[in-house]
């Protein structure tokens, strides 16, 4: 019986410590979001406006010691902005308002100081992301207007993206942190399906951008 209650009692004591070294939270991330376009001269092809969008979703910190992680999660984002282009097809708009909805997955290492003041640390985030194209809008239309078909069949699903990001985490209480941080979000991979197929443009791209406030708690 004392070899059960002590075997009972290591086994609580490793199950506590590993819990203690995984922290999962959930945030709200209000965005301005553009779209780098990459073209020859002769297409005049450009973007023009960013968008204002919110994201958010969990957030889990894996510590593998006291002071670094390893950051992931599931989050929603929202993405897009305005592209302007000079068509050779006069039945084409030469302007298009992009909206784009991704689900993604950050992966990241965060480094936190220690206490700057009492409970608080400063943390910074740097690695990537990786993502899939859940819903597209174009003028705000899900289909799009020149031939009817969903607006998400003129983007590539898959994304990736660079991220940093830095912030500061506060504790309230004995398992709950507050957070509050600034993230830039830089995308590796072209987007567009639709400008190269459609329209025959060559040579072109359009990459993601974003700029994050990222507000949390974690528990």
């Amino acid at each position: 019986m004392k070899k059960i209650l002590l075997a009972l009692l290591v086994l609580g004591t490793t199950v506590g410590t590993a819990s203690a070294q995984v922290e999962i939270g959930i945030k709200l991330s209000p965005s301005v979001a553009y779209l780098r376009a990459d073209a020859p001269q002769q297409y005049s092809f450009k973007s023009e406006k960013s968008k204002l969008g919110i994201g958010g979703g969990l957030v889990v910190d894996y510590f593998f010691g006291q002071n670094y992680a390893f950051g992931t999660g599931l989050q929603l984002t929202s993405k897009g902005g305005t592209v302007s282009y000079q068509a050779n097809i006069v039945t084409q708009d030469n302007e298009q308002k992009i909206s784009l909805q991704y689900l993604e997955i950050p992966l990241t290492v965060k480094l936190f100081t220690n206490d700057i003041t009492t409970d608080t640390k400063l943390y910074f985030q740097l690695g990537g992301k990786i993502g899939g194209l859940v819903a597209a809008r174009i003028d705000g239309e899900k289909f799009y207007q020149s031939g009817g078909e969903k607006s998400s069949k003129h983007f590539i699903i898959p994304d990736a993206a660079l991220l940093g990001g830095f912030g500061a985490e506060y504790q309230v209480g004995q398992s709950t942190k507050v957070f509050a941080g600034l993230s830039y979000h830089h995308g590796l991979a072209n987007v567009d399906r639709y400008f190269e197929k459609t329209l025959n443009f060559n040579d072109v791209s359009l990459k993601n951008g974003e700029v994050a406030l990222d507000l949390g708690i974690k528990f």
